[in-house]
């Protein structure tokens, strides 16, 4: 059964195996506090360990925000203890995501600013709306990125750029998202989830075998504890000796689609 929470709103599909989690606080912008960060926790564990469950998109309510920020009256409480305890708390949970075998796609729907920026670019892909605008204005608060998002943001945009936006704050809008890399596609509103869904069901129209492989490879390239090189060489010998291997390459010579069973 897909379980219920107070900030997320959860929409599993059987037929696609696509499960939709919209961040749903509406009056705040969808801004994320520490009983959201546990809610997107445990609906990532539920997707992972649900077999139903492909794919995900994540999302906010409303055609505003994605998630426009923090709870900035829960960050005011913060000390140096709790701070530091918050930050490994999002991150864990934002890692999760990172490091999910099921591909995730961040539909963003207006402003990703803060942890909302940090959470879509946790996912694997991101997909903006024409109104989208991305930002990590921390240091207006005398505050760092506490999610990942220094890590994040100059992986994704390369660490000149992003330590201009970082320092600046400035915002940015989704063309310019799209030409310095942080977002994949930029389409109109109306059309955000229809075309997340169809390219989500075309990375799901693979082996999902490989697909979480690659997902772990490319992870691996940005661990200083592993080598992404023999992480490579490792998972690709293990898909010689699975069952999707066998399948792709036989129905490859006898011309039909392949059946994958993931395993």
């Amino acid at each position: 059964m897909v379980p219920l929470f107070h900030n997320l709103l959860l929409q599993q599909d059987s037929v696609s195996g696509i499960l939709r989690i919209t961040l749903n606080r509406p009056t705040k912008l969808n801004a994320l506090n520490a009983a959201t960060i546990e809610e997107i926790r445990q609906a990532m564990q539920y997707a992972l360990d649900a077999q139903a469950v492909r794919g995900i998109i994540l999302t906010g309510s409303g055609d505003k925000a994605f998630v426009a920020g923090a709870d900035i009256a829960e960050l005011a409480e913060l000390n140096e203890i709790v701070g530091r305890r918050m930050a490994e708390k999002g991150q864990e949970v934002f890692c999760l995501i990172e490091e999910s075998s099921k591909p995730v796609i961040a539909a963003v729907n207006g402003f990703a600013l803060g942890g909302g920026c940090e959470l879509a670019m946790a996912c694997h892909l991101r997909v903006a709306s024409e109104n989208a605008r991305f930002g990590q204005p921390e240091a207006n608060l005398g505050l760092i990125p506490g999610y990942g998002g220094t890590q994040r943001l100059a992986q994704l945009i390369g660490k000149g750029k992003a330590l201009e936006l970082l320092m600046t704050t400035d915002q940015v809008k989704a063309d310019e998202a799209l030409r310095i890399g942080l977002v994949n596609h930029v389409v109109p509103l109306a059309e955000l989830l229809p075309f997340c869904e169809q390219l989500l069901g075309k990375i799901l129209s693979k082996a999902p075998l490989a697909i979480g492989m690659i997902i772990d490879c490319v992870n691996a390239a940005y661990d200083q504890e592993r080598h992404g090189y023999q992480t490579e060489a490792n998972l690709f010998g293990r898909c010689c000796g699975s069952a999707d291997f066998r399948e792709g390459t036989q129905a490859f010579l006898e011309k039909r689609p392949a059946a994958f069973t993931g395993e």
